[in-house]
């Protein structure tokens, strides 16, 4: 249930930031992951829970773990998921990084200016 409900606030929130024109692409990335993962789970729970008769053709359970599992591997791989969101966490942490507080200098620019 925790992972369902992530998955859907996630693409709620990537929703939100792309209706309100911001960069949705990490938010959209990690729902995609977290979506993807989270069906997984859920159908292999399912197939745990029917024993043998999961695995069984006839079975929904079945093919919802095929239809969930290939999600991981079809419209971008989740590996492929983990690289977009480290890039714009590290993307995000550099522009703060490089942001200072307001009547702060940098000790560069401060050398520069005793040289000077």
């Amino acid at each position: 249930a925790c992972q369902l409900e992530s998955a859907r606030l996630l693409t709620w929130r990537a929703a939100a930031y792309k209706d309100a024109g911001r960069n949705y692409t990490k938010e959209a990335a990690m729902a995609k992951l977290v979506a993807s993962e989270a069906a997984t789970y859920n159908a292999h729970q399912a197939i745990q829970v029917l024993g043998g008769m999961g695995y069984v053709s006839d079975m929904p359970a079945e093919r919802y773990y095929r239809d969930a599992r290939i999600t991981e591997i079809y419209e971008g791989t989740s590996e492929i998921q983990h690289v977009v969101v480290a890039l714009n966490l590290l993307k995000e942490y550099a522009a703060e990084a490089t942001t200072l507080p307001a009547g702060s200098k940098d000790e560069g620019h401060a050398a520069q200016e005793i040289a000077a």
